[in-house]
């Protein structure tokens, strides 16, 4: 089951190109939307008026080789890693998910242009890392949403509670999920296979269409946004934020009290706040 690629078994009731087709429709829709979301929100513009701002007002100049060492740590520390998350259930969390949907997609696109039918023998790493992807997405989708989303864990809402901004972790869940479902059903030639296979595609059309009403373009901003961050507190600037120096008294003396809300402390009723969970 493991070792035997899916969209080949399929490929006697669904033409490879039909299905071919449909992965390049998807790839339309990502870089649409992703177009569509960065100049409805104007994040390019706004990225790019930092910059200059950050440029203009820098105490220093930042020169190429810094920039090189400012980016590499980018995609080492807050790519790679994810690092921004202090939080290490939430940063393993989103680690596995963002790794297994990787994987996910890509051996999918592998498989269904390279290896559409059973006369191109599929090599069997490639159907492993399909299962270990989605079953990625799925352990790390689901600890998010059930234990570690803020709303649920900090604030006590119902898991079941869901907005407009879940429309992507949500149908990447659906998608891997009732994908790995299918996989299943059909290896094991159980009746209601096309069931899940077409819920499969409604939901990963879901997740891939709906990137202008989803945190889907979040993925494309963020690099960009760390980068920019870095570079403004190398040059001086820190984005207009206030910085902590061991020249300036007061901002000595203002760190000192930020440390100490940090500290369980009595409310007066014998009761102690508690640490947060969530970041």
């Amino acid at each position: 089951m493991f070792a035997s690629n899916p969209f080949a078994e399929i490929s006697a009731l669904i033409p490879p190109v039909v299905m071919q087709g449909y992965v390049a429709v998807m790839i339309v829709l990502v870089v649409a939307g992703t177009l569509f979301d960065v100049v409805h929100k104007g994040s390019a513009q706004y990225f790019f008026d930092n910059w200059r701002k950050s440029q203009g007002k820098g105490k220093k100049q930042v020169g190429g080789g810094e920039l090189i060492s400012i980016a590499m740590q980018t995609g080492v520390v807050d790519v790679l890693t994810s690092g921004e998350f202090c939080n290490a259930r939430r940063r393993v969390a989103h680690l596995l998910t963002m790794y297994g949907f990787l994987l996910y997609v890509a051996t999918t696109a592998i498989m269904v242009f390279a290896y559409p039918t059973p006369a191109n023998p599929t090599p069997g790493i490639l159907p492993l890392l399909w299962w270990l992807g989605g079953l990625m997405v799925c352990v790390g989708g689901y600890w998010f949403w059930f234990f570690i989303r803020v709303d649920v864990a900090a604030e006590g809402n119902s898991p079941l509670r869901f907005m407009r901004a879940d429309l992507f972790v949500l149908s990447l869940m659906g998608s891997a999920t009732l994908g790995l479902i299918w996989a299943f059903l059909q290896a094991r030639g159980i009746a209601g296979a096309g069931v899940f296979f077409g819920l499969y595609i409604i939901a990963t059309t879901v997740l891939f269409a709906g990137v202008p009403w989803s945190k889907f373009a979040h993925m494309f901003f963020k690099p960009a946004a760390a980068f920019e961050k870095r570079v403004s507190e190398a040059n001086g600037t820190a984005e207009n934020l206030p910085t902590q120096t061991r020249d300036d008294p007061e901002q000595q003396q203002r760190h000192s009290m930020e440390l100490l809300r940090g500290a369980p402390v009595n409310m007066g009723l014998g009761i102690k706040r508690e640490a947060p969970r969530h970041y």
